[in-house]
């Protein structure tokens, strides 16, 4: 029979915190002490579950309560088999969400922990702020009394005196403290547009990592932490995702890395053979190969090195003559026509779509997607619907191609990234989270 280890939510009341390098620092803290812990990420970021794989040893996993059925979600909390801790990190505030069915939150950090029966550590930036830090802890505990709430970390104190009143605040409002990190320039990961940069991109992860550990075990109670962690109710498991080949040549470099670990896993329990090569190493996709995925990522920072991969570019179109290629957001962008860089420069992609992109101007894209197929892709048949994400900045300056989908955000308004597609070759701007029913 499958365990059900205890686990804990990482939250935070908003973005940058510092709840990721909490997170890192804490898989990497529990599994020095000879743990095996299952990281997870609530919501649809591709970018944390990477370096959660670095701190902890093991892929980390999204939940998606907006995207994801009950039976996916049990399918995906399946994966901490052999686990003794699992720990996941939130997205954006505790309780943000989308407000799909009016309900606000949905999809949020909170609905996660609800589903799993994780109690929530909140990061909290005291910044600025003593006692009065309390009445944030506060509202966070109290606005759902129904959430298991296993108390605070406080994150960038300024002295010890700092620390002691805001510990009187958090005693007097009946709030936990598990921790108090003193303010510390180092600790923040590296950014850029899209958020932190990959984790194959960081200049040296494993010091990195290992530096927020030992930060973590002289500043938080980690026995305190273990003993909060709590099991819920086991959901019921479902399958994950099954491949949309047999022979799957997936494009992975620092260009295109952005695939769910979730679809991955699910690909090769069905039988798939996944096929890696590297565009940016002018690498051609196995000839052997049924489909050519190409994933999203950072092709606008690779778009020379793109351009002139004659033997890549060689390679994906004699694929695409007679077997299916498709590619998501900056994969996508890879098989159109031309990418126009920040600085205004063209630079010739594939040419199997005539999509033209450029990032001179750059437009915010961001949001849950769900997608009714008006033509068929690898794995869907016309008239499928599929949930996804997107996340992106550049802008169409040309789509001639037919649309492939009729695409929606959370509250059912449509969408103007329809992707599109051409014989053998389909693209979408979102990412693929699963298939509605599949």
């Amino acid at each position: 029979m499958m365990t059900n280890p205890p686990g804990l939510m990482i939250s935070a009341p908003a973005s940058g915190t510092g709840k990721t390098t909490v997170m890192l620092g804490l898989l990497r803290a529990l599994r020095d002490d000879g743990m095996t812990v299952q990281p997870y990420k609530s919501g649809p970021d591709y970018i944390d579950p990477a370096f959660h794989l670095a701190a902890a040893g093991r892929p980390s996993f999204n939940f998606d309560t907006w995207a994801m059925d009950g039976a996916l979600l049990g399918g995906i909390a399946a994966q901490r088999e052999g686990a003794d801790i699992c720990v996941a990190e939130g997205s954006m505030g505790l309780f943000d969400g989308v407000a799909t069915r009016g309900q606000s939150g949905f999809g949020s950090s909170a609905e996660t922990a609800a589903a799993m029966g994780w109690p929530v550590v909140l990061v909290i930036d005291v910044g600025g702020q003593a006692q009065s830090a309390a009445a944030t802890a506060l509202g966070f505990k109290m606005y759902n009394p129904d959430l298991p709430f296993a108390g605070v970390i406080l994150n960038r104190i300024a002295s010890p005196r700092h620390e002691r009143l805001t510990r009187v605040g958090m005693e007097q409002a009946g709030v936990t403290v598990l921790g108090s990190l003193p303010r510390r320039g180092d600790l923040k990961l590296p950014e850029r547009h899209l958020g932190l940069i990959q984790a194959v991109e960081h200049p040296d992860l494993e010091a990195a990592i290992a530096g927020y550990a030992d930060f973590l075990r002289e500043n938080v109670d980690l026995d305190a932490l273990k003993q909060a962690a709590r099991a819920g109710a086991a959901l019921p498991t479902g399958p994950l995702p099954r491949p949309p080949a047999q022979r799957i040549a997936l494009a992975r470099d620092a260009a295109f890395s952005f695939t769910y670990p979730h679809l991955l896993t699910g690909w090769r329990a069905a039988g798939a053979e996944i096929l890696p090569f590297s565009p940016l190493a002018d690498e051609a996709p196995d000839a052997r190969a049924d489909l050519v995925w190409l994933p999203g990522g950072y092709p606008e920072l690779h778009a020379g090195t793109l351009a002139a991969a004659s033997t890549f570019k060689a390679g994906l179109r004699k694929h695409a003559d007679t077997k299916p290629v498709h590619g998501e957001c900056g994969g996508y962008m890879a098989l159109g026509a031309a990418l126009i860089d920040k600085d205004g420069a063209r630079h010739e992609m594939a040419g199997l779509l005539g999509l033209v992109t450029s990032y001179e101007k750059r437009k915010f894209n961001l949001g849950y997607r769900r997608a009714v197929l008006e033509h068929a892709m690898p794995g869907f048949a016309a008239g499928a619907a599929l949930r996804g994400h997107e996340f992106h900045y550049s802008s169409i300056l040309d789509q001639p191609d037919a649309p492939l989908a009729a695409v929606y955000d959370a509250d059912g308004n449509a969408a103007a990234q329809s992707g599109s597609w051409r014989a053998n070759v389909t693209g979408t701007f979102f990412h693929l989270i699963t298939g509605e029913g599949a």
